[in-house]
């Protein structure tokens, strides 16, 4: 039996992945990752490398990061205490659906979590104070490989739920996307 519902948010791209803790009277386990639940959502390969983010403050956007190849990466992303906002932007140049983004609100209690694969840009917006992510990637970091997207470029019209109360540097100074971007 499968501790996971995993729904395709887009057609080849992320999906949401919902986890269902088994409980009793002592409390409940609850399965984060198994790859033979997570392949035929586009798991690819193994677990390399485990993050964890933790953000203070509601309202906080951090991203759009990805890793370009040959170091792309597929993300599985969840929250262990708070709610995000969780964006994952489409930027395969080929694709139908290039430059459009999914989003699913993950938290601690709707054990809800974003399968991002290669191919896409991931953010997210803090709906809460105190706010724990975890990541399992299936590549290791390359600092090299680090991109990312300007969080409020208008090609890229995400819609965050809150103001935005913090935003990094990096992020907040990335350029805006031009048209040779993906070619």
């Amino acid at each position: 039996m499968s501790r996971f519902t995993v729904t395709e948010l887009m057609p080849g791209g992320p999906h949401r992945v919902v986890r269902h803790p088994a409980g009793d009277l002592r409390g409940a386990f609850t399965r984060l990752f198994c790859d033979d639940d997570l392949i035929a959502a586009g798991w690819t390969g193994q677990m390399h490398q485990a993050n964890h983010s933790r953000t203070e403050h509601a309202g906080t956007v951090r991203g759009m990061h990805f890793q370009r190849g040959p170091h792309a990466e597929t993300k599985l992303v969840m929250c262990l205490n708070g709610a995000v906002w969780d964006v994952a932007t489409d930027i395969r140049a080929d694709s139908p659906t290039f430059l459009t983004s999914v989003s699913a609100e993950l938290s601690a209690d709707n054990n809800t979590a974003m399968l991002i694969p290669p191919g896409f840009a991931h953010g997210f917006q803090t709906l809460t104070d105190n706010v724990d992510l975890l990541y399992f990637h299936s590549a290791i970091h390359v600092p090299e490989a680090e991109d990312g997207l300007h969080p409020l470029d208008r090609r890229l019209a995400i819609p965050w739920p809150r103001g935005i109360t913090i935003m990094s540097d990096r992020d907040r100074f990335r350029p805006m996307l031009t048209d040779d971007f993906g070619k």
